[in-house]
């Protein structure tokens, strides 16, 4: 399946309407980072569009609470069922140029999130991959960028969030 496809396929329909508008110019987004974890081990998937092995991340309707968005995600992703647990971090990351030229940054919030029930599998189409990964084995799992930094922050939580000044 060609990048521009993929890329489409986990585009909501606003941000298409906006791009409609603003063309590739930066936007500006709000994201979540799904950290859900199960007894000993951690929801990992790998994305379709580029391969990168990650925790479920997903963007937030308009309207939308983020603890709701990643459990949507989490379950449209994976096959999932999670409950947002506790908010562990709130950080912009750096802007970025997707394949097809568009600009956007993202404020990311990231979640940790309980299982509920399910068994991953790649539920729709955004990953190739769904699997429970035991978090001794994290360092191993070829997690893309900041994402180790996530997971951990996450698995740490001690009831404080963390928030980048």
């Amino acid at each position: 399946m060609p990048a521009s496809r993929l890329e489409r396929m986990a585009t909501p329909d606003f941000i298409l309407r906006l791009r409609e508008k603003i063309g590739r110019e930066l936007l500006w987004l709000t994201g979540v980072t799904a950290i859900v974890v199960k007894d000993d081990a951690v929801l990992l998937v790998e994305r379709a569009d580029n391969g990168r092995i990650t925790p479920v991340t997903g963007i937030v309707d308009p309207g939308e609470q983020p603890a709701v968005a990643a459990e949507r995600e989490i379950l449209e992703e994976a096959g999932i069922v999670a409950e947002a647990e506790a908010l562990v971090w709130v950080h912009s990351l750096p802007p970025q140029t997707f394949i097809n030229g568009d600009r956007a940054q993202f404020m990311d919030i990231v979640l940790r999130c309980r299982w509920v029930s399910g068994d991953p599998h790649p539920a729709d189409g955004e990953n190739v991959r769904a699997w429970w990964c035991p978090i001794d084995e994290l360092d191993d799992a070829g997690l893309a960028g900041e994402m180790p930094e996530r997971i951990r922050t996450a698995l740490e939580y001690d009831g404080t969030a963390r928030f980048e000044r």
